[in-house]
């Protein structure tokens, strides 16, 4: 299936997506947003209490929260939800907006080198 979103000069192929093994889920450090909403399907999806997935999985930063990582190497972490033996999401159904809207996050318009280096499955329009 062919992905495309208004406003961005590429497209995204989703059957491509699983052959670089998750490197829009592992790199460099950053946030993974999660809002509310998404922390209560989460909670369900995993089948335990709003604390301790806050607790086990979540890092607040100000007012907001963020999935934690996992160190992998020197600079190089991975989302803790990334199942490094599968290479894929373990929580793929429930995953917040940030990780569902990828590629076409506003950042990509004016980097669009940057997800070409990431992702195979992006593609010229």
């Amino acid at each position: 299936m062919i992905l495309k979103e208004k406003g961005y000069n590429y497209c995204f192929d989703a059957k491509v997506c699983s052959s670089c093994e998750g490197n829009c889920c592992i790199g460099e450090s950053g946030y993974i947003w999660i809002n509310k909403q998404e922390i209560e399907v989460l909670s369900k999806h995993l089948n335990i209490s709003l604390e301790e997935l806050r607790v086990k999985y979540l890092e607040k930063v100000g007012y907001k929260y963020s999935l934690k990582e996992v160190k992998l190497k020197k600079n190089n972490y991975a989302c803790v939800f990334f199942d490094l033996e599968k290479k894929q999401c373990s929580v793929y159904e429930a995953r917040p907006t940030q990780c569902r809207t990828f590629p076409f996050w506003d950042y990509f318009k004016n980097n669009e080198k940057e997800v070409y280096e990431e992702c195979p499955a992006i593609k010229p329009l």
